[in-house]
């Protein structure tokens, strides 16, 4: 990994930190010594940790005056379901709006580094799911961070809290089947889309890196 030059360590803002990809980037930020400070917002309070600092907050409200947008980096792993969110419009507001949101308070803060989970085939010319990742995407692409890493990964490769039995058939057969699927489609350990969304935010070339899925596999 790539360590930053223009600084020395990073405070680093990380949106989704409950789910299963977040837990896995707040753990591994937590022990990156290129970090010195995660501020994680959530809804619900994390277990304390010195180099954590954890907002209580309503996310349909981002308080934008608050002083912890003052950070180095943004890691966006915030992800639902229509099912769970209730219908497309609730969907869009946390796959597609809170990312852009929260982006560009933090970019108006000072931010520079911005490294977003999307997913496997984001187009605006995809189904409803794909065209609002590639929303997201655009989104945040208008806010111009100089480093601007997108992550999309295939299938998530874990165990959700939420039910999700059509993800969880999906998995069975890409477990099974895995040596006969091709790389691009073979699904993704939430630890390994961690450390490309950390690699993204402690690089230190300029511009637009898009890791598709077959990048995020073992070697």
């Amino acid at each position: 990994m790539t360590a930053p030059t223009s600084t020395s360590t990073l405070r680093l803002l990380l949106l989704g930190a409950t789910g299963a990809v977040g837990r896995e980037v707040l753990a591994a930020a937590l022990a990156e010594p290129f970090i010195h400070q995660v501020v994680a917002p959530t809804r619900r309070p994390l277990p304390a940790h010195p180099r954590l600092l954890n907002p209580v907050l309503d996310f349909t409200a981002l308080p934008p005056d608050a002083p912890w947008w003052q950070v180095d980096a943004v890691i966006c792993a915030l992800g639902t379901t229509i099912k769970t969110a209730g219908s497309q419009a609730a969907f869009a507001a946390v796959d597609r709006d809170l990312p852009i949101q929260a982006g560009r308070l933090a970019r108006a803060a000072g931010a520079s580094r911005y490294a977003l989970n999307s997913s496997l085939g984001a187009s605006l010319q995809g189904n409803f799911y794909l065209h609002t990742k590639a929303e997201a995407e655009a989104g945040i692409r208008a806010l111009a961070y100089p480093v601007y890493t997108v992550v999309r990964p295939s299938l998530i490769d874990a165990e959700r809290t939420e039910s999700r039995p059509g993800e969880r058939i999906g998995l069975m057969v890409a477990r099974a089947l895995r040596p006969l699927i091709p790389r691009r489609y073979r699904a993704v350990t939430p630890e390994r889309i961690a450390r490309a969304l950390i690699a993204g935010v402690l690089r230190d070339q300029p511009g637009e890196d898009i890791i598709e899925s077959e990048r995020l596999q073992p070697g």
